[in-house]
């Protein structure tokens, strides 16, 4: 089903892939994870909003943290003030609630939780603000040249920016720095005691061969996704920023991987251009939002009501009915108008002349048969 399910994905997408050029199309990159060569690449410099995909790079400095020995799997953080305060996707724990530090991964990984986000910036750093400035430190780096951090988290914030190029070398970066956390990637979904959440990546449903890594969505970004699949030992990641809504996401992502593992031996043969060392455009777009194309009724998106006129109910039917019967009944009974009386004015009628008397003579008058007298004997 997976199969079935990942080639149609990859034939609905060749239209958006056709048409990926035009001025709503976000930007898209991509590449091969492990020598980071470059298959297909549309703006992958112009500034956008990260969205939720920031929590990659908060990931990454908790395995830092763990692999240091700041942080352990089993150890306990907590959650504060700030981090409840934090608006939805979230966990939701009380102020003074704790999870424990794989626990609190899982739910940033596949929950996308906002809360979370911030115990780990403040069991690491302290204070989320220095938090944000070793987030800023590994970004530079990386090389991550046109991005820049206000928060852990990834909800807006007017000077939160990056491209699908840093993306890219940031997703790369924790594929080949942190193999031993991969599992947080490809889970669908988690447990935290009796609720269960799932990851927003329909493509690990989805997409044969699936298996990391991060969404994000926001009003301003649109429908963020940095996808990844591996098929006989070649692993490729797709950058796909600013979808109208979560299945063109998944779409475009799917449409992106398929066109790399079809290709990517023969572009292989001609030379290729690496994430890092591809030329840079010489003009880029500005930080814009994409909120007037995203379709989402939080984001003020309202569809045009389309009115669909129901069946008639039995009960209407059946009074339609009675009513016909009753006005045929009614005109049966009806007396009869007269008829109108002629409107031809007297004066266009010819008389009619009556035709002369014929004289008859009178009948004459009966003769008496006088009887034959009888001889006397």
């Amino acid at each position: 089903m997976r199969a079935l399910a990942s080639v149609a994905a990859a034939m609905i997408a060749a239209h958006t892939m056709a048409s990926a050029s035009t001025a709503l199309a976000g930007p898209a990159l991509l590449f091969d994870a492990y020598n980071g060569q470059v298959l297909y690449a549309e703006d992958a410099d112009d500034a956008w909003y990260p969205a939720s995909l920031t929590k990659i790079m908060t990931a990454y400095l908790a395995f830092e943290a763990l692999k240091a020995g700041k942080l352990t799997l089993d150890q306990k953080i907590p959650v504060s003030e700030l981090a409840n305060a934090q608006t939805p996707s979230k966990v939701g724990l009380p102020v003074g609630g704790e999870l424990s530090v794989e626990l609190a991964l899982q739910a940033l990984i596949v929950k996308s939780a906002n809360d979370v986000a911030v115990m780990f910036a403040e069991a690491i750093a302290g204070t989320e603000p220095a938090f944000v400035e070793l987030m800023n430190a590994k970004a530079k780096h990386l090389g991550m040249s046109k991005t820049r951090f206000v928060n852990p988290h990834g909800l807006p914030g007017p000077e939160q920016s990056t491209s699908a190029r840093d993306l890219a070398k940031l997703s790369r970066a924790i594929i080949r720095d942190f193999p031993e956390y991969a599992q947080y990637w490809t889970q669908p979904e988690m447990r935290i005691g009796n609720i269960r959440l799932r990851s927003h990546n329909a493509l690990l449903r989805t997409y044969e061969g699936a298996d990391g890594i991060k969404t994000g969505f926001t009003c301003d970004a649109g429908f963020n996704v940095v996808a990844s699949a591996t098929r006989d030992n070649r692993r490729l990641v797709a950058v796909v920023l600013g979808e109208p809504n979560g299945q063109q996401r998944s779409i475009r992502a799917a449409a992106l991987l398929e066109h790399g593992f079809t290709t990517q031996g023969w572009k292989t043969l001609l030379g290729f251009s690496t994430v890092d060392a591809m030329a840079a455009p010489t003009e880029t777009r500005p930080l814009t939002s994409a909120r007037s194309t995203v379709l989402a009724w939080s984001c003020g998106h309202r569809p045009k009501k389309i009115r669909v006129r129901k069946p008639p109910k039995i009960a209407e039917i059946k009074q339609k009915v009675a009513n016909a019967k009753d006005k045929d009944k009614a005109a049966a009974v009806e007396p009869v108008a007269p008829a109108a009386a002629s409107t031809v004015a007297p004066s266009t009628v010819k008389a009619v002349p009556k035709s002369p008397a014929v004289a008859t003579a009178p009948a004459p008058p009966a003769q008496v048969k006088k009887p034959t007298p009888v001889a006397a004997q």
